[in-house]
């Protein structure tokens, strides 16, 4: 029979397949000795046996079995060339040990130096980790698999991608490079390389990394994560990051058992305009508390701190300090240079910068010397720029800025309140009514009563049946300012000999010939009140010969006089006006092009202004208004002022320099 005959005719009777290749091969063991190298088959549905040209290939389909020592091979079809090498294609399995298990849609298999490459739905299952690519190289000598087409590797809980890998499945160790990016339920992290210790799910980086974690991201360029304790050390330009902060040092550490983390070697933390530094600053996330340690400073717009150590609390801004004297009374906070306090009696007297903060309010005052009494929250400040005490107040997300020759603070509670301050002081402006008992004016001499002179001028014997420390809700803060007051804001300006602000009703109170500035607007009157309303100026009362002046120029003047009058702002802009009262007007009427056409003259019992771009757009008479316009080459615009015009542009402060 010639050779290839013979051939077919093998190839004939076992694709007959009446038996189970299982069988034969079990057979042929018996008799055969195989070497361990070889690829044997276990099972096939169907074998075809072909030596061709001293060549032996093997075709196997349907529920293929291979093995090659402690390896086994499952796979739809397969061929095997010299016994050694495999070519499977359709639902391919490559089992090693108990733990790894390759999943792909075909496979080459080298049997001599035992390399699968794989190809299309790659998994890798080593325990709970799992490595998902579409071509794998996989050495099972070394255990170690790679790709070079990208690959997601995960345990459930945790995904990393990157373009190239090495895993080291007996190792429980990979290597991932280039865009790299790890996502887990804590984090997500992007990187050039890093390591993996899969077991002990540890990340070491090896290369330029971002990691994100909620609205914090975290730079470096070495270090490790562990993800068990979610404990990391950051190396190499570390930097962490929100949208308002940024701290940097030598090394970044976080715990996360304990929620610290320690900026250790030149550490800079910056916030919303502050910035600190210190050897070692070490946060403790859980209390939301900074402790600077080791040449530490901090440094925001209105201070410098400089000590051994700072302590900082976060959530209630409070700071405590080695060196620079401190005394913090929440929500007050007082630091100086020099500090003489007893704590027995809770009295002291502060010299040296004195800053005296009141964080509930929003309030500061920076001074030379306080005089304070911690048990009532009374401060009696002095002294300072030009022997001037400054108060700086947030409003509107800017700064007031006020300063007189005396500034007190104090707090009153409860029924306290009806000692320290006449009725009138209690009583809030509603609705549009300005008849005096309604609006309750407080004239200059109700308002600096004996009681509060001597409350004020008597700076550490403050009496115990006024004042008590204050406690719960019905507490009211109260500022007292004489003598020569100055106030500042970018879009408020006003001067007066004494002033009262209530935090509660957020009601400033001008006494003593004030003036109050708006824009191109000059506002003046017996009494001033002006109402405060979600941090913005929402209405001023001027009560008894109240006067409003209005040029854009300085060249000619709109006036608006009455008895009483209420200004209503929206967004801190003048758009209405109320008189009452032998209300009597004067204003300039304007054509399209911002060109005089005359003036109008009103005089009436009542009248509502209506402003626009600070400019009146119209005017609603009431009660039998007189009127007359007159062109303006006609006007006669000195006689045309009111009786009181005073326009006061000398003593409006232009900055903040001016409240010296």
């Amino acid at each position: 029979m010639k050779k290839n005959s013979w051939i077919r005719w093998c190839s004939l009777v076992l694709l007959i397949g009446s038996l189970p290749f299982c069988a034969l091969a079990q057979d042929s063991a018996e008799t055969d000795t195989i070497p361990n190298s070889e690829v044997l088959v276990d099972y096939s549905d169907i074998f075809e046996y072909i030596l061709e040209d001293g060549e032996v290939i093997q075709k196997m389909l349907g529920n293929v079995e291979l093995r090659q020592d402690s390896v086994y091979m499952y796979c739809d079809s397969a061929t095997i060339l010299n016994e050694m090498d495999v070519i499977a294609t359709g639902n391919v399995i490559i089992q090693q040990g108990d733990s790894i298990s390759v999943f792909a849609d075909s496979l080459f298999y080298n049997g001599a130096d035992k390399i699968a490459d794989l190809y299309g739905n790659v998994v890798l299952v080593n325990g709970n980790n799992k490595l998902f690519t579409e071509t794998l190289n996989y050495d099972l000598n070394t255990k170690t698999a790679t790709y070079h087409d990208g690959a997601l590797l995960t345990d459930d809980t945790t995904q990393l991608r990157s373009k190239h890998g090495y895993y080291f499945v007996g190792e429980d160790m990979a290597f991932f490079k280039d865009s790299v990016v790890v996502v887990d339920p804590e984090f997500e992290l992007k990187s050039d390389t890093l390591q993996y210790q899969t077991r002990e799910k540890v990340v070491t980086f090896l290369g330029p990394t971002l990691i994100t974690q909620n609205d914090a991201r975290i730079f470096c360029e070495s270090g490790n994560y562990f993800l068990g304790t979610s404990t990391a050390v950051f190396r190499g330009n570390a930097q962490y990051r929100t949208e308002e902060t940024l701290a940097e040092a030598d090394v970044i550490r976080y715990e996360g058992d304990s929620k610290t983390v320690y900026l250790d070697g030149n550490a800079v933390f910056e916030e919303d305009g502050k910035t600190a530094k210190a050897d070692l600053i070490r946060y403790d996330e859980a209390n939301d508390v900074a402790y600077l340690e080791g040449n530490a400073s901090y440094i925001d717009e209105e201070q410098n701190i400089a000590a051994d150590s700072i302590t900082y609390d976060r959530a209630n801004d409070l700071y405590a300090t080695r060196g620079r004297g401190v005394i913090s009374n929440p929500p007050q906070i007082l630091e100086a240079d020099l500090v003489d306090y007893d704590k027995t009696t809770g009295l002291g007297i502060a010299t040296g910068n004195v800053i005296w903060r009141d964080t509930s309010a929003a309030l500061t005052i920076i001074c030379n010397q306080a005089n304070y009494d911690e048990s009532s929250n009374y401060l009696k400040a002095t002294g300072g720029r030009n022997g001037r005490p400054l108060l700086i107040s947030e409003v509107e997300g800017d700064s007031l800025f006020m300063s007189a020759d005396t500034l007190v603070s104090l707090e009153i509670i409860g029924a306290m309140k009806e000692e320290i301050l006449p009725d009138s002081t209690k009583v809030e402006p509603q609705g549009d009514s300005l008849t005096t008992d309604s609006i309750g004016i407080i004239p200059a001499e109700d308002i600096l009563t004996d009681t509060t002179l001597q409350l004020i001028d008597t700076t550490l014997a403050i009496s115990d049946s006024l004042l008590a420390k204050p406690t719960g809700p019905d507490t009211t803060r109260l500022l007292l300012a004489y003598n020569n007051v100055r106030l500042y804001k970018s879009n408020i300006q006003a001067v007066c000999d004494s002033l009262t602000y209530n935090t509660t009703d957020s009601l400033f109170q001008f006494f003593q010939e004030p003036v109050v500035w708006s824009d191109t607007s000059q506002f003046s009157a017996d009494t001033i009140r002006m109402q405060m309303a979600n941090d913005e100026i929402d209405r001023i009362f001027l009560n008894q010969d109240a006067f409003i002046l209005n040029s854009p120029d300085e060249i000619y003047y709109n006036q608006i006089k009455g008895r009483d009058m209420i200004a209503y702002f929206d967004s801190s802009e003048l758009r209405r006006m109320r008189v009452e009262g032998n209300a009597e007007s004067v204003y300039y009427g304007l054509d399209s092009e911002n060109a005089y056409l005359g003036v109008n003259k009103t005089l009436c019992s009542e009248m509502l202004l209506y402003f626009g771009n600070n400019q009146v757009k119209s005017i609603t008479f009431y009660a039998q208004p007189k009127g007359d316009f007159i062109p303006m080459r006609k006007a006669d615009h000195e006689g045309l002022k009111m009786d009181g015009f005073n326009w006061q542009a000398e003593r409006r402060p232009g900055s903040r320099e001016d409240i010296y």
